[in-house]
């Protein structure tokens, strides 16, 4: 510790020694030269001494497996960088009440009792804590929420005529392939995330089809789907892969998807940049405002170009950027 200053000039920090400060800064238990937190002791003793109350099991005959894990939950939190942050961690009642319960044996260590637990941020620090240090098996948690919400998902699609064929394409298409990546300890969250904008667009489309079409997915033409493209936004072409899926495997009739083009904006050669800019610094094209918008544009790109709707005020007294 530099609790003392070297002098009035320097403000150099300096130890006790150097200092002539005469206080004892040891922590009584482990000696260390540090703040005290609590009764002469250190963060970390004093950490130690809550969770050795807090996991201590039940009696038992011996050493028993449940004490292991206890053992080395302590060791694992005691061993944080910053000891006052799991001591502001462990005031939360509802975690020293799922702590001790992990003592005392009435919660299992398995991913099942954790799930049952209610939801929260503190209940998955914990469980990957456990899994870190083996406590618990590693899991893919991205896919464990998908598979929560498609059964949520499936359960909310009252027509069987809809539900159907969304859970095969579910469960032939996407769980097959992000199980497959999950088993390869590849991620899975971007494929995740891909795969629910499809499924929420193929029930919808099948929603659509059904209710104000009168027809199954089995019955789904050409007509219908192209109708239901044009009539909304471009958020509907992610059901182009249920559709493809269909047709491939012989749910539905051929139906052409398309190919979706993005349209790009041609871009300004080099030459024809350097000419613009020579001709808004030079030449009398438009007011003083306009030219200077033209010049930001020109200089640093496109996310600019919002420049040009602002105010002929706003754009003169704009300040000088580094």
């Amino acid at each position: 510790m530099l609790p003392g200053r070297a002098g009035h000039t320097t403000n150099q920090p300096v130890c006790t020694d150097c200092a002539g400060i005469t206080a004892d800064y040891h922590c009584r238990r482990c000696r260390a030269e540090t703040e005290h937190y609590r009764k002469g002791i250190c963060a970390r003793c004093s950490l130690r001494e809550d969770l050795t109350t807090l996991l201590t099991p039940v009696p038992h005959d011996g050493e028993t497996p449940r004490a292991e894990n206890t053992r080395i939950l302590t060791e694992a939190l005691c061993a944080a960088l910053r000891p006052e942050s799991i001591l502001t961690w462990l005031r939360n009642p509802d975690l020293r009440l799922v702590l001790s319960r992990i003592a005392n044996g009435q919660l299992p260590l398995t991913h099942e009792a954790f799930d049952a637990e209610p939801a929260g941020t503190r209940i998955e620090h914990l469980r990957s804590l456990l899994i870190h240090h083996g406590l618990l098996p590693e899991r893919d948690q991205y896919l464990f929420r998908f598979e929560a919400w498609l059964d949520d998902k499936f359960k909310a699609i009252a027509d069987s005529e809809i539900r159907r064929p969304v859970e095969q394409f579910v469960r032939w298409h996407h769980l097959r392939r992000i199980r497959s990546l999950s088993q390869e300890g590849r991620p899975t969250r971007a494929s995740i995330i891909s795969s629910k904008q499809e499924i929420i667009e193929a029930t919808r489309f099948l929603t659509w089809l059904f209710h104000t079409c009168a027809r199954t997915a089995e019955e789904c033409t050409q007509a219908d789907f192209d109708t239901w493209l044009a009539d909304g936004t471009a958020t509907r072409r992610a059901a182009k892969p249920f559709i493809r899926w269909a047709v491939k495997n012989r749910i539905c009739g051929p139906i052409s998807t398309g190919r979706h083009i993005t349209k790009t904006v041609p871009m300004l050669t080099q030459d024809q940049r350097l000419e613009w800019l020579k001709r808004c610094l030079t030449s009398e094209i438009d007011t003083l405002a306009y030219r200077v918008a033209a010049v930001l544009v020109l200089l640093y790109g496109q996310p600019l170009a919002r420049i040009v709707k602002m105010r002929t005020t706003d754009i003169v007294s704009i300040p000088a950027g580094p």
